[in-house]
C-alpha cells in the first residue's frame, strides 16, 4: 500500500465522524486546508470520491461509506496493538475518549481524572460533555457515562459510583423569606427550579414517592434551567428550590448553605456506570480507568469483575 495513503486514511475517517472538515480539524489538531489536502490525496489514490460537499454540508457518498466501514475497524486495531505494545513496557498510553453527562463530571468524571493525571501521564482522557443518549460506537467514544437504567442492554456497564437518591433543597435564605414546604401539596405555592428536556422540549415533572407510591409533580416558578450544575447555583443564590441528585448538593447541605426538603419524599436513582462495547473490555486504558475509578469513586470495595 501507498505509504502516504495510509498516513491520510485516519484524516478521512475524522471528517465522517465529526461530520465536516472544520470539526476534524479542530480534533486532530490540524488546519482545515491540511485535512483537505489529506483527504484529496486518499480520492485521488483511489480514483473516486469519498465526500459530496456543499457549502453548507459534507456528506459520505456510497463509495465512502462503503470504503470507511470497511477501513476503520483495521485502524481501530493498529491503534490497539501500539498501544499493547506500549502497556507491556508497563505504560498505559494513548487517548482515551469519554462521552459524559454534565452532572457526572462533578459527582464522577472530575476526581478520577485527576488521580488518573499522576498514575498515567502518558494517557490522554478527552471528554465529551453530552447530556443527550448518543451511540458511542458511531460517535468513536471508547466509553460513556450514563445512569444505569438508560443504558443499553448490548453493553458492559461498570459502576462507578453507589446509587444515590434525587432530591430538593433550597437554600437558607429562600426558606426564611418564604416558609418550609411540609408537603408535596405545597409546592404549588412555591418558586420551583424547573428544566426543559432538551431532547423533547418538554418540562420535567419531577418525581416522588408519596407514603409508597411513585408520583410525578409539575412544578412552575420563575427559572427553568436545561442542566442542573445551573439549578444548583440558582438554588444557592435563593431564587428557589432545586431538584437535583444529592451527590452534586452534599457538601452544601453538610455545610448549611442548602437543607434538604421532604426527605421522606425522595426517590432513588441506581447511580452513575461507565459502559462500554464488549470488544473493548480488554483495552488496557479502559481497565485503567476503571481500577483508578474504583478506588476513588468507591474505596473498601472489593474488585468487581467486568459483565
Amino acid at each position: 500500500m501507498n505509504r502516504e495513503l495510509l498516513a491520510h486514511l485516519p484524516v478521512a475517517v475524522a471528517v465522517a465522524r465529526y461530520g465536516g472538515f472544520a470539526a476534524a480539524a479542530s480534533r486532530l489538531n490540524m488546519s482545515p486546508s491540511a485535512v483537505s489536502h489529506a483527504v484529496r490525496a486518499v480520492e485521488d489514490a483511489l480514483g473516486a470520491p469519498l465526500f459530496a460537499r456543499t457549502t453548507r454540508s459534507v456528506a459520505l457518498t456510497e463509495t465512502g461509506e462503503r470504503f470507511l466501514a470497511a477501513i476503520t475497524p483495521a485502524l481501530a486495531a493498529i491503534g490497539d496493538a501500539s498501544e499493547q505494545i506500549a502497556a507491556d513496557k508497563g505504560r498505559v498510553t494513548g487517548v482515551l475518549r469519554l462521552n459524559t453527562p454534565r452532572v457526572a463530571l462533578a459527582i464522577a468524571i472530575t476526581p478520577v481524572v485527576a488521580a488518573m493525571t499522576g498514575r498515567h501521564p502518558d494517557l490522554t482522557i478527552e471528554i465529551t460533555q453530552d447530556d443527550a443518549l448518543v451511540d458511542i460506537v458511531a460517535g468513536g467514544f471508547d466509553a460513556g457515562v450514563r445512569l444505569g437504567e438508560t443504558i443499553a442492554e448490548d453493553m458492559v456497564a461498570v459502576r462507578l459510583t453507589p446509587p444515590f437518591k434525587s432530591i430538593m433543597v433550597a437554600s437558607p435564605s429562600y426558606l426564611d423569606a418564604q416558609g418550609e414546604p411540609r408537603a408535596l401539596a405545597d409546592l404549588q405555592h412555591h418558586n420551583c427550579i424547573g428544566y426543559r428536556l432538551v431532547s423533547t422540549g418538554a418540562t420535567y415533572r419531577w418525581e416522588f414517592s408519596d407514603k409508597g407510591r411513585d408520583v410525578s409533580v409539575q412544578v412552575g416558578g420563575t427559572a427553568r434551567v436545561t442542566e442542573s450544575i445551573l439549578a444548583r447555583d440558582l438554588a444557592l443564590a435563593g431564587v428557589g428550590i432545586a431538584y437535583l441528585f444529592e451527590p452534586l448538593v452534599r457538601a452544601d447541605i453538610r455545610e448549611r448553605r442548602l437543607k434538604w426538603l421532604l426527605p421522606k419524599t425522595s426517590i432513588e436513582e441506581p447511580g452513575l456506570f461507565l459502559y462500554f462495547p464488549r470488544a473493548a473490555r480488554e483495552l488496557l486504558k479502559l481497565r485503567a480507568f476503571i481500577d483508578v475509578a474504583r478506588e476513588v469513586l468507591r474505596p473498601g470495595e472489593r474488585g468487581q469483575r467486568l459483565r
